[in-house]
């Protein structure tokens, strides 16, 4: 049995992207080639339209089908299972002890972190939104299975709100989900899931911290030191690290970063 962590760009998402530009280019034939529409500008005026509509609709579907091999388990890239490893490796548990994986999808990355930490125990939580439609809890606890990884549960929960008293974990670990989080001060959700971590508990968060997203980070790493966390560090994840430069340009991937730490 092979775990499926799906894919960050959702194939139903290209399809449908590129699905969109050949009917745009379908729609542009019709109305150069045909009378449906007699007036000669604005034929002109409405194929012309469509054809640039499919253009970008094109590029588009071409720039999230690059993605997909890219963030592939199965392509040859695999930045997706470097990203998941690379996250994990900074997580070290105690016997006994708990983390948590806040915004866990198909559970990757908190399969990653159990199966490092054998004698700790990790919950993941996601609130498995339409957004991804394929992502859900019988997914997470199939992958879990298929990695015979057996100290780990999965069950609904809002970043927003965790349904966690204060200082519960020995760990919390992210991924990529702050910043589709729309409408909300993205820094207050980071206090949320900093909220649940017991005091000499690790943190290991990833997330694309650009300004344009979450204001000045660099404030908020000194706010941290200065509520007394024992070491907070902001590393650019795009220097090589989990992607190049150049990857993180065209992927629109620019910012992203790792806050890690211990409280």
């Amino acid at each position: 049995m092979k775990p499926e962590y799906k894919n960050w760009m959702p194939k139903g998402m290209v399809l449908g992207t590129a699905a969109g530009a050949a009917g745009c280019f379908g729609l542009a034939a019709v109305c150069g080639c045909t009378k449906l529409i007699q007036n000669k500008t604005a034929k002109a005026a409405t194929t012309g339209a469509l054809v640039l509509t499919g253009t970008a609709l094109g590029g588009t579907a071409l720039w999230m089908e690059l993605l997909y091999r890219a963030f592939s388990y199965d392509g040859k890239r695999q930045m997706s299972k470097q990203i998941i490893e690379g996250i994990a490796g900074y997580v070290k548990l105690p016997e006994g002890g708990l983390g948590l994986d806040v915004g866990c999808g198909s559970g990757a990355l908190t399969i990653a972190c159990a199966k490092r930490n054998p004698m700790a125990r990790f919950i993941g939580v996601d609130r498995w939104g339409k957004e991804y439609a394929s992502y859900n809890k019988p997914l997470c606890e199939s992958n879990a299975k298929a990695e015979s990884v057996s100290n780990i549960v999965f069950q609904q929960g809002d970043a927003l709100k965790l349904g966690f008293p204060d200082e519960s974990f020995d760990a919390v670990v992210s991924n990529y989900v702050y910043h589709n989080i729309i409408g909300h001060d993205r820094q207050e959700i980071l206090l949320e899931t900093l909220r649940v971590l017991k005091k000499g508990g690790i943190f290991a968060l990833h997330d694309i911290f650009s300004e344009a997203k979450y204001g000045d980070m660099q404030a908020f790493v000194n706010k941290l030191r200065a509520m007394g966390y024992e070491k907070v560090e902001l590393i650019d994840t795009t220097n090589g690290m989990f992607m190049s430069p150049w990857e993180a340009k065209w992927m629109a991937l620019s910012g992203s970063a790792l806050l890690v730490g211990k409280k």
